[in-house]
């Protein structure tokens, strides 16, 4: 047996054709047919049995954890109301979006109709929403009671100023949330000409930046979804597949999961762009793949990298990939809280530098990493020379990277919570860059 068969041969085979890309399709739409058949037993059987064993070993994982209960969200809006006597705003303005999601839970798409909520220092919350989206708004507002409807000829924005008088706010500061679209921002100042715009973002930041320990249990369930999706895709794959057979195999896992997934796939030299490119990209034995992606829990996102190679690595590869573990336990050393955020990108870049890797951002091109919770960027940022305090309980991504161009890349990433003592990562590093799961 030679070494290529030898490696090969415990791997649990998911097509044994030369035309991959061809039967995965087949494979996900039999699934779906599944589903939809009231005569359903032996086509669910069927199709369960064409899922490669790694795959359809995986269950469903999301209900394991809790939602965020109606306390904690009563408990934002209270905290969000000390933030802005704290900062002297006097109220808040906040459209659709991950914002909306948190303090209330109301999921409302982005438009051109003007709708979203009205908070201020004190009292219950104020939304504002077409007139004939009224009942649909009021099937999923679960904190006040207080809706003011506007008719497709009306002007909302006189609305808007009309409400913030009545609740005492006809001069003073209006926070804008980051996520308002300028044209209701400007909206707004015309209609309230007396009221100051100030940005939002002490408060929703200030409230979002810090997790609560439900926050982190769902952010934590997240992330073992993905990893969980990661480690039996590899089982799954074969030199011979394209990038787009891999991404197909990571729908059908987290399918299994109960989750929604994806990620970007990466293989070769294309690996060096650390967002990768859209060319066509096929997997050989010996050259690097990186997955880089997410799935998400009751709203929260995950978001891990694996940069592994099928086969035998190089021994420069192998190189690289040590450096970049050693540069992220750095990085996760010096998320101690009382520190700055700068200085967790710091302590990577100097190991990535130090082992002639640089210098600054020659071949490490990018940020350490970001704030992870309803959105997959948000606040704060690790970046060179940000004074922003680290605060216990921040959740950040770690994800140090060396990317040499035309050759390779290695990213590793992931996700932490900030404590005293350094940053704990939600899963555990990836060992080695041929065996990426252990």
């Amino acid at each position: 047996m030679d070494q290529r068969t030898q490696f090969f041969s415990g791997r649990r085979r998911f097509l044994q054709s030369a035309a991959l890309g061809a039967a995965v399709l087949p494979l996900a739409a039999g699934c779906a047919r599944a589903v939809r058949d009231p005569h359903g037993a032996d086509s669910a059987a069927a199709a369960e049995d064409a899922l490669p064993p790694s795959i359809a070993a995986l269950s469903p994982t999301a209900g394991k954890v809790a939602p965020i209960g109606d306390a904690e969200y009563r408990a934002r809006l209270a905290r969000a109301q000390r933030l802005m006597a704290e900062r002297g705003i006097d109220a808040i303005f906040v459209s659709a979006g991950s914002s909306l999601r948190y303090f209330v839970d109301l999921d409302w798409w982005a438009g051109e109709r003007t709708a979203g909520l009205l908070l201020t220092r004190s009292g219950e919350p104020v939304y504002v929403t077409p007139a004939f989206e009224r009942d649909r708004a009021m099937e999923q507002i679960r904190f006040g009671s207080d809706i003011r409807t506007w008719q497709e000829d009306e002007d909302p924005y006189r609305l808007i100023a009309q409400t913030l008088r009545e609740r005492g706010v006809a001069t003073g500061t209006l926070g804008i949330e980051e996520q308002v679209p300028f044209f209701m921002a400007n909206g707004i100042a015309a209609a309230a000409p007396n009221l100051a715009q100030v940005s939002a973002t002490p408060v929703t930041a200030g409230c979002r930046a810090v997790k609560s320990e439900a926050e982190i249990a769902i952010l934590q369930a997240a992330n073992d979804a993905t990893l969980a999706a990661y480690r039996a895709v590899w089982g799954a794959m074969e030199p011979g597949m394209t990038r787009d057979d891999v991404q197909r195999l990571l729908a059908l896992a987290y399918g299994r999961l109960g989750v929604r997934g994806s990620a970007s796939v990466n293989v070769g030299p294309y690996s060096a762009l650390p967002h990768g490119s859209r060319e066509p990209q096929r997997i050989d034995e010996g050259t690097v793949v990186m997955i880089d992606g997410g799935c998400r829990v009751h709203g929260y996102t995950s978001d891990i990298t694996r940069s592994f190679v099928l086969g035998r690595a190089s021994d420069e590869m192998k190189r690289v990939f040590a450096i970049v573990q050693e540069a992220q336990v750095a990085a996760r050393e010096a998320a101690r809280t009382g520190g700055k955020m700068g200085d967790i990108d710091a302590a990577a870049r100097r190991v990535i530098v130090d082992a002639g890797y640089g210098p600054g951002y020659t071949y490490f091109t990018h940020r350490l990493g970001h704030g992870i919770g309803l959105d997959m960027h948000e606040w704060y940022y690790a970046v060179g020379g940000s004074e922003q305090p680290i605060l216990d309980r921040m959740t950040l991504s770690d994800e140090p990277g060396i990317y040499l161009p035309g050759k390779f890349g290695v990213r590793l990433e992931e996700c932490m919570v900030t404590g005293p003592e350094g940053g704990r990562w939600f899963t555990p590093q990836s060992p080695s860059i041929e065996q990426p799961f252990g």
